[in-house]
């Protein structure tokens, strides 16, 4: 077993599954009920986490603290810690910039390190095995993988540069959680026109994903002359269904920085992307 105590801020639906995890080798998992939900409570009690009456008592205890929050509470938190003088190891886990995670690693001066975590996956629960992904100093980052090890959150340790595994987080949510949404307005302009059925049997024939395929910007790039007005076209029949067409607009008006690409066999993937940066 680890020695290490272990703190969680705060027990949601993820932070209180992989908090479990870390139990399994850390000696104490601690949480603050300060300010918490019935349904926090609940949870840290279904995972084994063991309650503390204030976040500094939390912090002056715990030799590694894991963020795991909204988004928009990740520098707020932070904060909070850095002014009770946290001088552990600290995990920020959120779905937040690499920009903000710099920033709060800045704040943390007192820490021994700050560490940056992405978890790519659902809770670990229920037999769901999801990767947290990390980024900062190489003692930390090799301490959190022995703190998981054996448990159902897997670890990949992607560099040192604080940054990266919120980089990487972000750029798959974009698509991951984009692409969710895009799956809604197909079903619901399909099941406006009763043909609902015929488009999943459509998806049915094609099981990959494009995000696998890289090399397929550069055949979109080559399209996007037409594609474009295709998506605005789309957008304008969402709208009469009373669906939002701001995610169509939006991918035409991406589209319409390929313009003068149209039917360029010859454009990299490299060339596609640079196209993409100059509005």
């Amino acid at each position: 077993m680890n020695q290490q105590t272990i703190g969680i801020l705060h027990p949601g639906s993820m932070g209180a599954a992989v908090a479990g995890c870390a139990a399994t080798n850390a000696s104490t998992v601690l949480w603050c009920t300060a300010g918490r939900s019935p349904e926090s409570v609940a949870r840290a009690e279904q995972h084994g986490l063991e309650p503390v009456p204030t976040l500094q008592e939390l912090l002056d205890r715990a030799d590694t603290v894991i963020s795991l929050c909204p988004p928009a509470a990740a520098e707020g938190l932070a904060r909070d810690v850095a002014a009770c003088n946290f001088s552990g190891v600290y995990v920020e886990a959120n779905a937040i910039t690499a920009e903000r995670t710099q920033r709060i690693a800045a704040l943390l001066l007192r820490a021994e390190a700050v560490v940056d975590g992405g978890v790519v996956g659902s809770p670990p629960v229920n037999g769901k095995t999801p990767t947290l992904y990390l980024s900062g100093p190489a003692a930390a980052t090799a301490g959190l993988e022995a703190l998981f090890s054996g448990t159902a959150v897997r670890t990949n340790c992607l560099g040192s540069a604080i940054g990266q595994a919120s980089a990487l987080k972000l750029a798959y949510a974009s698509f991951q959680k984009t692409s969710r949404v895009l799956v809604a307005l197909s079903i619901g302009l399909a099941k406006e026109h009763g043909v609902e059925q015929e488009l999943v049997d459509i998806a049915s024939r094609r099981s990959d994903s494009y995000l696998a395929e890289p090399e397929y910007i550069a055949k979109t790039a080559a399209r996007a002359w037409r594609w474009g007005p295709e998506l605005e076209e789309a957008a304008d029949m969402l709208a009469a269904a009373g669906l939002p067409p701001e995610l169509l607009r939006a991918a035409a008006t991406t589209l319409a920085r390929w313009d003068d690409a149209k039917n360029n066999r010859k454009l990299t993937l490299t060339d596609a992307l640079s196209k993409l940066t100059q509005p």
